[in-house]
């Protein structure tokens, strides 16, 4: 395996969405939720491609909803991992809104989730050669 810094950089994920009406709220925002789902789903993405090994979320430590972000809107999802640990990685996952336009973004969400490697017992397992 590579060495971590290198693992970082290949691991970091970038989804691109749409909001669709289904995702808004009565006031034609994106859900709190749905934007906490999609960022679960980019920081296991993530966590899975640097350690190579299956990956369960044990916490998600903050998330800060900076700008709402309205229906029909397109957001980038960028997950990155930022530190690791024996068995876990911290995940930063930010949501950036796009001016598809102009051609620029905005930070709209960022959080910071931990996910773990796991056995098939799901037991935690070392993340072998990563550790920092």
């Amino acid at each position: 395996m590579s060495d971590p810094q290198t693992r970082k950089e290949q691991s970091r994920t970038r989804i691109t969405k749409l909001v669709f009406p289904h995702d808004a709220n009565p006031i034609g925002t994106l859900y709190g939720g749905t934007a906490m789902h999609w960022m679960d789903e980019v920081a296991f993405l993530t966590a899975t491609r640097y350690s190579r090994r299956q990956v369960v979320t044990v916490s998600m430590d903050r998330v800060d909803f900076k700008v709402p972000i309205p229906e029909g809107s397109i957001v980038e999802l960028v997950g990155e991992v930022t530190g690791t640990g024996r068995t876990s990685m911290t995940v930063q996952v930010r949501i950036l809104i796009e001016d598809a336009m102009a051609g620029t973004q905005e930070l709209a969400i960022e959080g910071s989730l931990v996910m773990v490697a796991v056995d098939e017992t799901m037991k935690p397992v070392a993340l072998s050669g990563s550790q920092e």
